[in-house]
């Protein structure tokens, strides 16, 4: 199950716990749990272990774990393979302590609002917490419709506790969270980026514009197929390639007449991604 923490000085906002025991079925016993020995709320500044804490050292005749690389994770101190890529329902093969072993079913366990232990399937945890956020698919349109940043309404729902990246990596991580909470919450039948992509150049809604300005345009949907870049109207990314290839900075915003314009014409492109919901 997926848990949702917060490790000071590092992007780490959950982490897996594996229970092959059924341990975890304890949280719910109150003989077996009982009440917190110690209650301790750190400050932003604050150390995140409680003053009478000692930290426990481990154990010196321990392995050393191995260090993982970048696309593996350690569990039980020892990395999984990467992840195979794209596709949906799509089965994971994970090594624990050497071990072959395949993940039959995910659930989330968390505490609601009156402190009783709820448990789900991570599916069902994010759609029943997108559903408290959004009551309807045209509440979430009109959310999403209305922010010019559309990493705006990412960063509402992870400051909520709820991160979007998890449920994308059990149902394809090249979706636009824009179709990930569509499908997951409302049921609505999701398209991969590079197809939203697709059906703006289809449309050819880049005509009026001339040659350098259609390229970059062509280039920003190449690069949100790509990486799902959501705050396409950035400037900086005019720094980096492709776009270095094409003209300086100053160049390619002057091929949309000002800012403005190429701020603009970003808005249009981006109406057009996500076409064809309602």
């Amino acid at each position: 199950m997926d848990l949702p923490t917060r490790f000071p000085d590092e992007p780490k906002f959950y982490f897996t716990l594996i229970d092959f025991r059924g341990a975890t079925n304890h949280f719910a016993d109150p003989d077996f749990d009982g009440e917190p020995v110690q209650i301790y709320e750190p400050g932003p500044d604050d150390s995140p272990v409680p003053p009478d804490d000692v930290p426990p050292s481990g154990d010196d005749d321990d392995p050393i774990p191995p260090e993982p690389s970048d696309d593996e994770t350690i569990v039980d101190g020892f990395p999984l393979p990467p992840t195979s890529p794209g596709g949906f329902g799509e089965s994971r093969k994970v090594y624990v302590d050497g071990v072959t072993a395949s993940i039959v079913a995910e659930r989330v366990e968390y505490l609601d609002e009156n402190g009783k232990l709820v448990t789900e399937t991570l599916r069902d945890f994010t759609k029943t917490t997108l559903k408290k956020r959004f009551a309807s698919l045209d509440d979430f349109l009109k959310r999403w419709k209305s922010a010019e940043r559309k990493q705006a309404v990412i960063d509402e729902l992870a400051a909520e506790g709820l991160l979007l990246d998890p449920v994308a990596e059990e149902i394809g991580k090249d979706l636009d969270p824009f179709d990930l909470i569509c499908h997951v919450a409302f049921g609505r039948k999701p398209l991969t980026r590079r197809e939203r992509a697709d059906n703006v150049k289809k449309r050819d809604v880049f005509a009026k514009y001339g040659p350098q300005a259609r390229a970059v345009l062509d280039a920003l949907l190449a690069k949100y197929a790509d990486e799902g870049v959501l705050n396409l109207g950035d400037t900086n990314v005019l720094r980096i390639a492709p776009f270095t290839t094409l003209g300086t900075p100053v160049q390619l915003i002057r091929a949309f007449g000002d800012r403005q314009g190429f701020e603009q014409a970003v808005r249009e492109m981006q109406t057009e991604l996500y076409e064809g919901v309602a």
